[in-house]
C-alpha cells in the first residue's frame, strides 16, 4: 500500500515546493525545517492508522476518557540525510524508540554503484511497528537492503517506509522484494537518471542540509 500526501491538497505541498525550489534551498536552516515540518505530517497522518486503547485521564475537575497509542513505534533513520525527517516525525512520536544506519552508495569506476551499511544502532525491534525514514526513495535498493537485514535479525512485527519523494522505480523495487512494507511518501517522481538521481526531485538532500561531501 502506497500513502502518497500530495494526492491530496495540505500544507505539504507548501513544504515540498519549497524543498524543491532552488533558490529556497540555499537557506539550509529552511531546508532542514522544511523537512522537519513534513515529517510532523507524515507522523501525523500515520497515527490515524495506529492502534489505540481507551483510558482514563483525571482532571482538576473530574475524569475525561480518551484513546491513547497502544504502543510507540520505532523510528530507524537512514543517515546523514534522514535526520531533519527523522526529528519531525520524533517531535510527534515522542516517546518513540530509535535506531540508526549509516548506509550508502559506493560508486564504482564504471557508473554503476553498490549499496553499503556499515552501521546499525537499534533497540530491540522484536514485536515492534518500524518506520524507516529515507528522505529519498530513488532506486529503493538502500531502503531494500536495510529493511531486509534488520528483518532477518528481528522478528519485526509491521513495517513502514517513510520518503519525502520517491520516484516509480523505487517504489515498484519495495513493492517487488518487501511486499509487506506500507509506503509513506511525499511526492512521486517518474523520472530517474542514470546515476539514479530522481528527476525533477531536489538534488541531493544530504548535500542541501548539511554541506557537499568530498
Amino acid at each position: 500500500m502506497v500513502h502518497v500526501l500530495t494526492e491530496q491538497h495540505s500544507i505539504a505541498n507548501h513544504f515540498l515546493a519549497e524543498l524543491r525550489n532552488i533558490e529556497v534551498q540555499q537557506d539550509r536552516m529552511r531546508f532542514r525545517r522544511n523537512l522537519e515540518r513534513l515529517g510532523e505530517i507524515f507522523a501525523y497522518e500515520i497515527s490515524k492508522t495506529l492502534t489505540y486503547e481507551p483510558v482514563e485521564v483525571e482532571t482538576p475537575l473530574g475524569i475525561a476518557e480518551t484513546a491513547l497509542l497502544s504502543e510507540q513505534p520505532v523510528l530507524a533513520t537512514i543517515l546523514r540525510a534522514g535526520i531533519p525527517l527523522h526529528q519531525g516525525m520524533l517531535n510527534v512520536f515522542d516517546q518513540a524508540d530509535c535506531a540508526f544506519i549509516g548506509a550508502y552508495r559506493k560508486t564504482k569506476k564504471s557508473g554503476a554503484f553498490e549499496i553499503r551499511k556499515e552501521y546499525v544502532s537499534s533497540v530491540n525491534l522484536d514485536g515492534r511497528l518500524l518506520i524507516l525514514i529515507d528522505p529519498m526513495l530513488a532506486t529503493g535498493k538502500t531502503a531494500v537492503l536495510t529493511c531486509k537485514e534488520l528483518l532477518d535479525d528481528f522478528n519485526i512485527k509491521s513495517l513502514m517506509i517513510v520518503s519525502a519523494i520517491a520516484s516509480e522505480e523505487g517504489i515498484a523495487h519495495v513493492r517487488a522484494f518487501l511486499p509487506q512494507a506500507r509506503l509513506w511518501v511525499g511526492s512521486v517522481d517518474s523520472e530517474l537518471t542514470s546515476k539514479a538521481y530522481i528527476v525533477p526531485g531536489l538534488g541531493d538532500a544530504g548535500d542541501l542540509a548539511y554541506g557537499t561531501r568530498e
